[in-house]
């Protein structure tokens, strides 16, 4: 079997990885991810067991994201001044896996034997040690592409394993929490629920961070960072990158809004759309297998053909009117038509009837919605690689090798505007009479409750999808400007190796 080349280019500039490692390495985020799943359903423990009324609950999530977004540009620093014989990232990779597993652990077990009084107090100060797990482990995400490749053929790739291994780890949570642990115990207010929740995500996420560590290993080493030169990073450096990065300003502004979106559809909202809308909340789970899974070909076809032959930038754009389009479709579907028709093999619909054929509600519910994984697929997961550009054009613009400090800006920006999604799904729900207790799968229908979770599940994805179009106009980096960039880095590389004589 012949080797890889790990070589750098001298005249470009460009070094690679096998696609294999960059799978593996995509299982990094993949593990956070599973635990961003989980924690999803805080707001029924804060409910049930904290004894928190449901916009307390829903503004503690917003809150928990505000503290994790603030330790982001500290800990993105540490990681731009880290160097270990294990690499610069692996060992935040790991340790960060290992506090996210103790501190939930913590969180779901612990709490509810405490006495009242202090159930609160203690849930928030292990929280807080739980989202510095989630950002040492998540920042490594964006910060390690840079050195994993630079080549504008193979990033893309990246967002497209990001997208297989996301939707197909999320699908299987979703299909054991809503086809198996939630009809087990009829409730979302249970301790058992999330008990057996924390031991699937617990295990899964640290047999993938593994693999990822593993991935990385051979890319993780000084010759891969940056431009070879010694630096000093000083707490400055940030504001400059702010004010006069502005790749990294529009990638803000659009991932950010995307993200508000996304966080919006909390669990709350996918309990009304399906336990309540559709009247069986099982189908949740059996609609994702099957539009996902064909969705998720969808993607790989965009991600690993269409999006290295455009670039990312055009990628993002035209993902983002098809997000636009689509899911203005899937409004005005779940608001005239009859979602109790949802049918599908093994599953009786809203109206208790067996399957008996695919109904006209189904079969435009399904393509609409593999189409919308296909475009939401091409704007949503360049954004990783489009952060490993950033930082790439930040040696070009500025000189400094800052991918930490590129991914945790991103982040912090990030995070403050998408705390507000739990938030604002919790005035909402209180506007319409859930000030106490959220929705529940035994809630019965009304047209407010079925406006708010179609709103919140693909309204507020459209409003980001424009914000994605409005910030491409004026992201600097084409497809052709990353081939001039890699170029300048390699000529800084080679004269910091002529005056040393490396």
């Amino acid at each position: 079997m012949k080797k890889f080349d790990y070589s750098i280019d001298p005249v470009t500039g460009i070094h690679r990885a096998p696609l294999w490692r960059i799978a593996g390495y995509a299982l990094n985020d993949t593990a956070t991810i599973l635990y961003l799943y989980l924690m999803s359903y805080v707001s029924y423990y804060l409910v049930g067991f904290v004894g928190v009324v449901t916009i307390v609950a829903s503004s503690f999530t917003a809150i928990m994201r505000v503290w994790d977004g603030v330790t982001d540009p500290i800990i993105g620093f540490i990681i731009d001044k880290t160097e270990t014989k294990f690499g610069k990232n692996r060992p935040f990779m790991v340790l960060g896996n290992l506090i996210l597993c103790a501190t939930s652990y913590i969180l779901f077990h612990v709490t509810h034997l405490l006495p009242q009084g202090i159930r609160l107090l203690f849930f928030i100060v292990i929280a807080l040690l739980y989202y510095i797990g989630y950002t040492f482990q998540g920042v490594v995400t964006k910060s390690a592409q840079t050195c994993m490749t630079n080549d504008p053929k193979q990033r893309p790739r990246y967002g497209m394993f990001l997208n297989i291994f996301n939707v197909l780890f999320v699908l299987v949570f979703m299909v054991y929490s809503s086809n198996i642990v939630v009809p087990k115990y009829g409730t979302m207010y249970e301790t058992g629920l999330f008990h057996e929740l924390w031991v699937f995500v617990a295990i899964l996420s640290g047999i993938l961070t593994l693999i990822a560590a593993i991935s990385i290993a051979p890319k993780d080493r000084k010759e891969y960072y940056g431009t070879g030169e010694p630096q000093k990073i000083q707490i400055k450096d940030y504001l400059d990158v702010i004010k006069n990065n502005k790749a990294i300003q529009m990638l803000i502004i659009s991932a950010s809004t995307d993200k508000l979106a996304q966080a919006a559809k909390t669990s709350a909202a996918t309990i009304v759309m399906y336990g309540v809308v559709v009247g069986n909340y099982a189908l949740n789970g059996g609609f994702t297998v099957y539009s996902y899974v064909a969705g998720m070909i969808f993607a790989v076809i965009g991600l690993g053909f269409l999006t290295p032959k455009i670039g990312l930038k055009k990628a993002m754009i035209i993902g983002s009117w098809g997000g636009i389009v689509l899911n203005s479709l899937l409004c005005l579907l779940w608001i005239f038509g009859d979602p109790r028709t949802l049918s599908l093999p093994g599953y009786v619909n809203g109206y208790g009837q067996e399957f008996s054929g695919i109904t006209l509600f189904t079969a435009v519910l399904f393509l609409l919605t593999i189409l919308t994984t296909f475009f939401t697929a091409l704007s949503g997961n360049t954004v990783y690689p489009m952060t490993a550009d950033c930082a790439d054009y930040e040696i070009y613009r500025s000189g400094k090798y800052v991918p930490g400090m590129i991914g945790t800006l991103f982040s912090l920006v990030d995070k403050l505007v998408s705390s507000l999604a739990p938030l604002l799904a919790g005035l909402l729900f209180a506007a319409i009479g859930f000030a106490e207790k959220l929705p529940d799968v035994s809630t019965p229908e009304t047209l407010p409750l079925r406006l708010v979770g179609i709103f919140l599940t693909y309204g507020i994805l459209i409003i980001g999808n424009i914000f994605n179009v409005i910030a491409m106009k004026h992201y600097p980096l084409t497809k052709e400007k990353m081939v001039e960039i890699q170029e300048k880095i390699a000529q800084i590389k080679q004269a910091h190796a002529q005056s040393t004589g490396e």
